[in-house]
């Protein structure tokens, strides 16, 4: 399997977050800045995002050309539609060669089926490659969105980048309980404090596997690995103190959405026959795929000299990348999973039976 052509694709950033969390006013701010040249941004609609001061020219009803030279379009029919229209057209040459790709969420809750739609449609996944969900989530209202909706724990779980939004209007006390709480569901995306929708857009991007700046992949900064060992750490110290903290005048019932969440990374020492580490992820998705949010993964496969990264939503995989090779002396595979209610001993257990070697 070639690195080249997954080189080649364009990397895909999704923007992500609930109702009111500023992914609006987020994007607005990115859409001028110099940075986003080669970008094109798919929105549902121009209105909501009140383009009227940036525009240079209209190039068609559904796109629109900014001051900043990025290109901007809403969704036509469905999505899987105005991305393979985008692309064609880009191949055509009658919009510029853009070279990254940001949806926005605008009003959908639940990111999964977006992912999905880029890796599950063949066209689609032949042209782009997920480079990371960034998750805005509210500095002043976010701890009680994370109380009621399950959806945005989801959302913040699942990212590789955190926007904390309105940090200006949070209290002191407020933002570092919820940047803790973020922290705890999320240990690897590193947390962005913005407010007013300012933030780089430099900081937003290219957080997938592989790095443009210098064409080659870079393992460590995706999986993140360490980050999990200490949260892992963190979590089996804080065991016993944790129905402590609650105030006693509130019911203890209060159903945490986080306690049903998961982020762990598992190792495997030795190769591992691809056959059936496909027949042990088949098993998982049969049974739970619903509630594997999210994998990704460095395998070390038996007969290969080179790793392969893999890249899974629920139910659904990237087709796998062989990458050009190892970065250092370990060759372990690893795994990480963010899941729902899907615990790490069983996940070990089942991986240990399904990989066994059979003895000679």
């Amino acid at each position: 399997m070639s690195e080249a052509p997954e080189l080649e694709r364009l990397p895909v950033s999704v923007i992500t977050g609930f109702l009111g969390s500023g992914k609006t006013t987020l994007l607005k701010n990115l859409l001028q800045q110099a940075d986003m040249a080669d970008t094109a941004v798919v929105i549902n609609e121009f209105g909501e995002i009140g383009l009227d001061h940036l525009l240079v020219e209209e190039a068609k009803e559904d796109t629109i050309l900014m001051s900043s030279g990025c290109l901007c379009c809403s969704i036509r029919g469905d999505l899987i539609d105005t991305l393979r229209r985008l692309y064609k057209r880009r191949d055509r040459g009658e919009v510029p060669k853009f070279k990254r790709l940001v949806i926005e969420t605008t009003g959908l809750a639940d990111p999964a089926p977006i992912l999905q739609t880029l890796i599950g449609d063949p066209l689609l996944s032949a042209f782009y490659r997920l480079d990371g969900v960034v998750t805005t989530v509210d500095a002043v209202n976010g701890m009680d969105q994370l109380d009621r909706q399950f959806e945005s724990v989801k959302q913040a779980a699942v990212a590789d980048r955190l926007v904390l939004t309105k940090t200006d209007l949070a209290k002191p006390e407020q933002r570092t309980a919820l940047e803790a709480r973020l922290h705890a569901l999320n240990p690897a995306a590193p947390l962005l404090p913005v407010a007013h929708g300012v933030v780089a857009a430099e900081q937003l991007f290219n957080a997938g596997l592989y790095n443009p700046a210098n064409k080659s992949t870079d393992v460590a900064r995706w999986l993140k690995e360490e980050a999990y060992a200490q949260a892992d750490d963190h979590r089996h110290h804080d065991h016993h103190d944790h129905h402590h903290d609650h105030d006693h005048a509130q019911p203890l019932d209060v159903n945490r959405h986080d306690d049903h969440i998961r982020a762990f990374c598992l190792t495997y020492d030795r190769p591992i026959a691809w056959d059936k580490f496909v027949t042990w992820i088949e098993m998982l998705i049969t049974m739970r795929g619903a509630d594997l949010l999210r994998i990704k993964g460095i395998l070390n496969i038996a007969g290969s000299d080179t790793p392969v990264a893999i890249h899974g939503i629920q139910h659904l995989f990237h087709p796998p990348a062989t990458l050009p090779g190892w970065s250092g002396p370990d060759r372990r595979s690893r795994i990480v999973f963010i899941t729902r209610d899907l615990e790490r001993a069983w996940l070990e257990q089942s991986m240990t039976e399904f990989l066994a070697e059979p003895h000679a």
